[in-house]
């Protein structure tokens, strides 16, 4: 083999390993981290949504996102499962003992829901629902027919009652609206627990004398602002004067109700805010998706159906996060 051909074999094999180099540093830097998210129904659709608009600008990070309920998006984080868990209630201290850190994300609420073809929708309509009343239908069984209900003793048909059978802010949220209750609470009263909020949803619809609660995202559709088909928001009669005045009534379209919610209108709870957790910290591309979140995230929070959190919340949760 003469000199000039070993040459000519030396530089190609450093050419094809210069290549190979660029091709390892490049291919390294473009491969995907995998994000994953799991919780809450309640914030779901908004970080389906957040999620969508930040590959665009960020297509290296492969997001996972799952339901299952805030019960699940805490004990996920924790157990190092998800780098994300979704809790739409409030964060206990036994969860910060085991490292929950966490940030609120944007607000919403939880309503009552009821079937469509209820025969004294048209009443309760009018007058509303008293906390008293949600008490004796939710917990105490008190009031067991519809017409105890709206005051009509020829009508006997009875109140149905759902709650989530999962470990969710829902139920946490509405049992905090009654009173110093729990979820547990809820369970035993019931007629019938339901596995998450869409197919509580669906329950109610399909009973004509069912009631229950859902987020307002499974209560409402985003497109029409309207109900959902089959389904009622159950006014709450906030004075407890047994009207539903003017000021009350911002049920029948989604924008009116998230109004009601932003200018403190509609009780909190069942209003509160919703929330992203991480185990011990919120770092590397977790950490910046979270602050893309409370700045540019926060633009679409509206048009999705959710309330955009103050900017002195903002800021606060911004702070947490340096």
């Amino acid at each position: 083999m003469n000199s000039l051909f070993r040459s000519r074999i030396t530089l190609t094999l450093a050419v094809i390993l210069i290549a190979a180099m660029v091709f390892c540093v490049v291919g390294c830097g473009k491969s995907q981290k995998t994000v994953k998210i799991s919780g809450a129904y309640a914030l779901y659709p908004m970080m389906s949504i957040w999620v969508a608009e930040y590959n665009k600008s960020h297509p290296e990070i492969k997001f996972e996102v799952s339901g299952g309920g805030a019960g699940k998006g805490m004990a996920d984080a924790l157990a190092g499962l998800v780098d994300i868990g979704m809790v739409s209630r409030e964060i206990k201290k036994e969860e910060t003992d085991q490292g929950a850190v966490w940030i609120a994300v944007v607000k919403d609420a939880v309503v009552v829901t009821m079937n469509a073809g209820n025969p004294v929708y048209d009443k309760i309509a009018a007058k509303g629902i008293t906390h008293d009343q949600f008490v004796k239908i939710f917990l105490t069984r008190e009031i067991k027919t519809w017409g105890e209900l709206v005051g009509d003793p020829t009508i006997t048909d009875t109140i149905k009652v759902y709650t989530r059978a999962d470990s969710c802010g829902a139920a946490e949220t509405w049992a905090k609206y009654l009173g110093k209750y729990t979820q547990e609470d809820l369970t035993k009263a019931a007629d019938a627990g339901i596995m998450n909020d869409p197919d509580l949803a669906a329950a109610v619809k399909n009973d004509k004398f069912g009631i229950g609660y859902n987020n307002i995202n499974f209560a409402y559709d985003v497109k029409t602002q309207k109900p959902i088909e089959g389904i009622r928001v159950a006014p709450i009669d906030i004075n407890d004067n047994g009207t539903l005045e003017p000021g009350e009534n911002f049920y029948a379209s989604m924008g009116d109700l998230l109004k009601a919610i932003a200018d403190n209108v509609y009780p909190s709870p069942p209003a509160r805010d919703l929330n992203i957790v991480a185990k011990g910290e919120f770092k590397g591309e977790v950490k910046e998706f979270a602050k893309w979140i409370l700045t540019d995230g926060q633009k679409i929070v509206s048009e999705s159906g959710y309330i955009p959190l103050p900017q002195a919340k903002i800021d606060e949760m911004l702070t947490k996060l340096k």
